[in-house]
């Protein structure tokens, strides 16, 4: 029998997937407004929204750009994320301790401050409209280093010292030994960053003007109008960009678990 503790876990999973069920259900619609408040089609089920969705909001070079993007930020996160962390965990050098409280200050201050003196930094540098402007402003972050310091700390030093008397630089320990046993920590970290960048649109939107650079948040933003909506559209068009990370997540959802479990058990 279901137990009281389960009950609530399957009640808690049901509210969550409610929202996704009735966008999915809305999206089986025809284009045009929504008749009724019934959720499935009277018609039936129906296609039309998705074609319609797919061919209006450019997706093809919209999922390109953003998958260019999520994931060179994504690589650029983990191996920024990984020297500092180890760097942090393991080398002891003047001002550690100073570094690490701003990498944590840093967590707290919204990237919407930062946004005037990053966009001057990127005009100077004559990166907007362009994709440095889409990936340099988060190819570090604090996150990140923190994220990635907890896990080296779980790595026993032995390790290391059996592989340094056998010759090995710290590069090589880094690389060699600690890098693979940090596989959990790796998953999670490319989940939270892929993700994010994907369903980003605050840079796009800021940074960018061209069509040429168009993302899948952007093109989301085109299918809302100003007055009404044409719902089954919208979310169809959700649906449609909601499918990759979707896949990723669940693709990674082991070692994401993992990751979580194991990091930040030493301070």
């Amino acid at each position: 029998m279901m137990s009281g503790r389960q009950g609530l876990l399957w009640l808690a999973a049901a509210l969550f997937l409610l929202p996704l069920l009735v966008v999915v259900l809305t999206s089986g619609w025809p284009p045009g407004p929504v008749t009724s408040f019934q959720l499935w089609p009277p018609g039936g089920w129906s296609w039309d929204s998705y074609l319609q969705a797919w061919q209006n909001g450019y997706f093809i070079r919209a999922f390109g750009n953003s998958t260019v993007v999520a994931l060179v930020v994504t690589g650029l996160q983990i191996l920024t994320s990984a020297l500092a962390g180890y760097a942090l965990a393991r080398i002891a050098f003047p001002g550690q301790n100073l570094v690490l409280l701003l990498v944590l200050a840093s967590l707290v201050i919204p990237f919407q401050l930062l946004v005037i003196p990053i966009f001057m930094i990127l005009r100077w540098g004559h990166l907007i409209n362009t994709f440095g402007a889409l990936i340099l402003p988060t190819a570090a972050n604090g996150f990140g280093i923190f994220l990635m310091r907890q896990f080296f700390l779980t790595i026993p030093v032995s390790l290391e010292e059996a592989a340094a008397l056998d010759g090995a630089s710290r590069w090589e320990i880094l690389w060699q030994i600690l890098l693979p046993l940090s596989r959990p920590a790796l998953v999670t970290l490319f989940l939270f960053t892929f993700i994010g960048e994907w369903n980003d649109l605050f840079k796009p939107l800021v940074f960018t003007t061209k069509p040429e650079l168009i993302t899948v948040q952007l093109a989301l933003a085109n299918f809302q109008e100003q007055f009404t909506n044409d719902w089954p559209l919208m979310m169809a068009a959700i649906v449609i960009s909601t499918i990759p990370v979707a896949l990723v997540f669940i693709a990674g959802q082991k070692q994401f678990i993992r990751g979580i479990a194991t990091t930040g058990v030493k301070n």
